[in-house]
């Protein structure tokens, strides 16, 4: 029993069995405390305590059922009482989907079970009928490691570089201005300046988008005129892990899914379509003593992207979600079908078998 809690004398539970066997009206409900207790022992003993069969008489074989029932209102208690939540949800129709996840520590095994298809999103519940629905909001959902002295670095200066990879992410992937067009200076200010052909390609990316010049590689963006964002909630799940690099740099490889619901630019549509990105990208904190860099910032050493509900051929520069009333499956690759919430294969093996042009078809949204 935990502090603060109170607890009850025997004659006080007595009584309420005598009454519960009587069929008293308005008998007290079992406390919390007590019905704790019956179920510890009652799991923990084979055999009910001899001092707890009190006023069951022989002669009244409906007082055992009275017993039973007794003790099944009070298990109930104790679950209202315990997860409020989860007896809610059950009334709600919510059941245990909207259960938070635990953080993602390793590659999980296999994909995340198939919600049902007739639960679609909508302006209220933009992430409805997805997994993404069970994964953190924001960088609550990218887990970072502990940290350890690494390469050139001590446990401190790890434990800075993993919070500026991950302050890094929320620039490129969460910050409302980016995602709405804006440039990605925060962003861009953490990457090394004397990367030369880093710099050229970001400079050309965000002035001319292409194929081979594509801002969406590392930052994902929206046009206004075209979408608009439902709610304020990007979800995520990945994580972000680390090693001793070449020349005792800290090599840090981010690996994370995220999920933006959108809906028409216009007002008065209420039709939500979710752009699913997983961005696995690879940064190098460079000790300064070998490699020519600014304090504070990290070396790009390389960057996959993987889209679903993007748009297919699209080098604007902007993500272009296409929308149920208007989904089409056509297209080079629309045979391939790919499940934009597995995080079960390395973005490797993701990556395997598909090129620029090939668009492919999700199985879900």
């Amino acid at each position: 029993m935990s502090k603060g809690e109170a607890s009850i004398s025997d004659e006080e539970w007595e009584r309420f069995q005598r009454e519960a066997e009587a069929g008293t009206q308005g008998a007290p409900e079992e406390p919390s405390a007590r019905a704790r207790m019956v179920t510890r022992r009652l799991r923990e003993e084979t055999a009910r305590p001899e001092g707890w069969r009190t006023h069951q008489p022989a002669r009244q074989r409906r007082g055992k059922g009275w017993y039973v029932v007794a003790l099944l209102l009070a298990a109930g208690l104790l679950f209202m009482a315990l997860d409020p939540g989860r007896v809610t949800d059950w009334f709600s129709g919510g059941g245990s989907g909207d259960t938070p996840l635990a953080a993602e520590s390793v590659r999980p095994d296999q994909p995340p079970a198939t919600e049902s298809a007739a639960q679609q999103p909508t302006l209220q519940q933009p992430f409805r009928g997805s997994p993404a629905a069970r994964w953190g909001d924001g960088t609550a959902g990218i887990t970072v490691p502990e940290a350890r002295a690494t390469g050139w670095m001590s446990e401190a200066q790890v434990s800075q570089a993993l919070d500026r990879s991950r302050d890094f992410l929320a620039a490129s992937n969460l910050d409302s201005g980016v995602l709405l067009g804006q440039p990605p200076e925060k962003a861009i200010a953490l990457i090394n300046p004397k990367q030369k052909d880093v710099q050229d390609y970001l400079a050309t990316a965000f002035r001319a988008p292409s194929k081979d010049a594509d801002p969406l590689m590392l930052f994902s963006r929206f046009a206004t005129e075209k979408v608009r964002l439902v709610g304020d909630v990007v979800k995520t799940r990945g994580r972000i892990t680390y090693r001793e690099g070449k020349r005792g740099a800290v090599e840090v490889t981010t690996d994370v899914t995220y999920v933006y619901p959108v809906a028409h630019a216009a007002e008065r549509s209420d039709e939500v379509a979710r752009t699913i990105v997983r961005r696995e990208v690879v940064m190098s904190w460079d000790d300064p003593a070998k490699v020519i860099t600014e304090p504070g910032t990290f070396s790009l050493v390389s960057y996959k992207s993987d889209t679903t509900n993007g748009g297919c051929d699209n080098d604007t520069g902007f993500y272009v979600p296409e929308f149920r009333s208007a989904r089409t499956a056509t297209g080079p690759g629309a045979d391939r079908q790919v499940d934009p919430y597995d995080r079960s294969t390395s973005m490797n093996a993701r990556m395997q078998g598909a090129d620029d042009t090939e668009c492919g078809t999700a199985t879900r949204s």
